[in-house]
């Protein structure tokens, strides 16, 4: 083999066919929108960008937008959580660090906090995976509420119904 053989060959397509049962990629390419049509509400001033809502395995990928100052939640995850901060910051009233623009936070299995989004932040925006359930709970350990996929899902196809999307738009992000 010469070295432009080996050239050419680095730069060549895989050959092989993808295996038959393999799911689909996704490419989102303006994953912060413009259309806000595309922000699925969760409370005020508190929405959601879906970018990959696995159900097969049952764990999410979704920007978190907040327009608000305060606490946002606490919430438990029996799975890990990765969050990487895209513009604001926030921290959880159980830690001593804030996540900020540029940074990444892995949240251990057994993790219980209080997101609290501080008032100078006009918009906070986080990438989150969050892999299984997330437990809302009272300060004591008390169940409030949980989202999983599902209910992810479910939420998606009721706002893109009424905001005129229609209820299959969100079959885009399902794997």
């Amino acid at each position: 083999m010469t070295k432009d053989d080996s050239k050419n060959e680095a730069l060549m397509p895989y050959q092989l066919p993808f295996p038959k049962d393999a799911l689909e990629e996704i490419v989102v390419a303006n994953a912060i929108p413009e259309d806000e049509r595309i922000w699925v509400p969760q409370a005020e001033n508190v929405c959601f960008r879906p970018l990959c809502l696995n159900r097969s395995q049952g764990y999410w990928v979704n920007l978190l937008r907040v327009r608000k100052s305060g606490v946002l939640s606490r919430h438990r995850h029996p799975q890990p959580v990765h969050g990487f901060v895209l513009k604001g910051r926030w921290h959880y009233l159980e830690h001593d660090w804030t996540a900020a623009e540029g940074g990444y936070v892995f949240e251990p299995p057994g993790e219980t906090h209080t997101l609290v989004v501080p008032e100078d932040v006009e918009e906070m925006i986080t990438l989150f995976q969050v892999n299984g359930v997330m437990c809302y709970v009272d300060p004591w350990g008390k169940v409030t509420g949980y989202e999983d996929v599902f209910t992810k899902i479910d939420l998606c196809r009721k706002h893109y119904t009424e905001v005129g999307l229609g209820e299959g738009f969100v079959d885009q992000f399902i794997r």
